[in-house]
């Protein structure tokens, strides 16, 4: 897998420091940068783990949304996973066809169903409310897939992930899954798909074969099942973090589930998977320049002209995003607090190592692709920063800066 490793951080980065800085010299900071190749190869590596199944990949386009990115999918044959109406229209307006889209929306108003129906994309329902709506307006015209909580609880995760599935608001519990069954009867419903609800916090080996193991089983009882969802979630690699699950142990360990399940079918099921960090999180890069060094005297800041309000994830999640200084690669190696703007507790890493960093350094964030811009703000009436990406050997602009016009838009004096 494409992990950039902590020893050879600098001499990876190194190969695009100078397309990152010519970026810089030319769109300023902060600024987005994506690389393409990264992505197309992110694409190749899924494809090849799962080779030996009739897989469907759709993107998961909250992790980016940018218009370019999302022609690049459609150019490489990737579907979409789209969560809200905005993103399907999106999609279409992008030129993916309906069918090449799917709609898995979180605890919604059931006329946006009937909307994405109208639009003719898959449907993806996650509560019993719904679903029992859809059974009666629709009945078995319309098919469609049933999203599952299969509440796996890993014994080596303990607390934290049984605390995850008591909170999660997300797919039908396997506790309703006799009500389930009893409304699809009720209103002869065509399940043609299920869905396992996946996150970065079970997305460990064991954890997730327990997933899989559960939803092949309940696919038997399905007779009209043409498809197996097993979601995104796929999580990174961290320091001192070994166990993360990798597809090649992930494909190894479906196979069997997916070989008697087709065999007790009678016909071939299709494979899909939604990923969106997988195959773009590694893509991209937030650039920022260091604007003020300061110490308390016993911990040395590093302020940068960003913020939370341009990445999120490391105050939100305690994200771990490796941090290079691409102005002075060979300096001597000192421990650092990297912080924003923001008026706020606002870090980007916390007793981080870095070579030694000066005032007017520029720094490269990595693995910020994916809920990077999509999850950015105008916190504090900051501009939000251009993206740019790196394709086909030039850096090109795919997201102009914002500028005072774009904070007044929509508002009424």
């Amino acid at each position: 897998m494409n992990f950039i490793k902590l020893e050879n951080m600098n001499s990876i980065s190194k190969n695009l420091s100078g397309e990152m800085l010519s970026a810089i010299n030319q769109y300023k900071t902060p600024l987005y940068f994506y690389d393409t190749d990264t992505i197309r190869l992110q694409i190749k590596k899924f494809r090849e783990a799962f080779k030996t199944f009739p897989l469907l990949i759709h993107y998961a386009m909250k992790a980016n949304s940018n218009l370019q990115i999302l022609k690049l999918m459609l150019k490489e044959g990737v579907s979409l996973d789209t969560v809200s109406l905005p993103e399907i229209l999106t999609g279409l307006k992008v030129g993916f066809k309906s069918k090449q889209i799917v709609f898995t929306p979180n605890m919604v108003d059931f006329e946006e169903i009937t909307e994405a129906v109208r639009f003719g994309v898959f449907i993806n329902i996650e509560n019993l409310s719904n679903l029992e709506k859809f059974g009666k307006k629709y009945g078995k015209s319309v098919p469609c897939c049933i999203r599952l909580n299969p509440q796996i609880i890993s014994e080596m995760e303990g607390e934290k992930v049984r605390s995850w599935h008591e909170q999660s608001k997300f797919g039908i519990s396997l506790n309703n899954f006799d009500r389930l069954k009893s409304i699809i009867s009720k209103y002869s419903l065509r399940i043609e798909g299920l869905h396992i609800h996946s996150s970065h916090v079970i997305m460990n080996p064991e954890v997730f074969e327990k997933g899989v193991a559960t939803i092949f089983q309940l696919a038997a009882g399905f007779p009209h099942l043409n498809y197996i969802d097993l979601g995104g979630g796929l999580n990174f690699p961290k320091p001192g973090k070994e166990n993360i699950l990798d597809i090649g142990t992930l494909s190894k360990g479906i196979q069997p589930y997916y070989n008697d399940l087709c065999r007790k079918s009678g016909k071939a099921i299709e494979l899909w998977f939604e990923p969106g960090r997988f195959l773009v999180a590694e893509s991209g890069i937030l650039l920022v320049q260091v604007k003020v060094l300061k110490s308390n005297g016993e911990v040395n800041f590093v302020g940068v002209d960003s913020g939370f309000n341009h990445l999120i994830r490391p105050m939100l999640y305690q994200s771990y995003h490796p941090i290079i200084n691409l102005s002075n690669p060979g300096g001597s190696v000192k421990t650092y607090n990297i912080v924003g703007n923001l008026c706020e507790i606002d870090n980007f890493a916390v007793k981080r190592e870095l070579n030694e960093v000066r005032e007017g350094d520029f720094l490269a964030i990595l693995n910020a692709g994916a809920y990077g811009f999509s999850m950015s703000s105008r916190y504090n009436s900051r501009f939000r920063p251009a993206e740019v990406w790196l394709k086909d050997h030039r850096v090109e602009c795919i997201r102009k800066r914002e500028t005072l016009e774009d904070l007044f838009r929509n508002q009424v004096e």
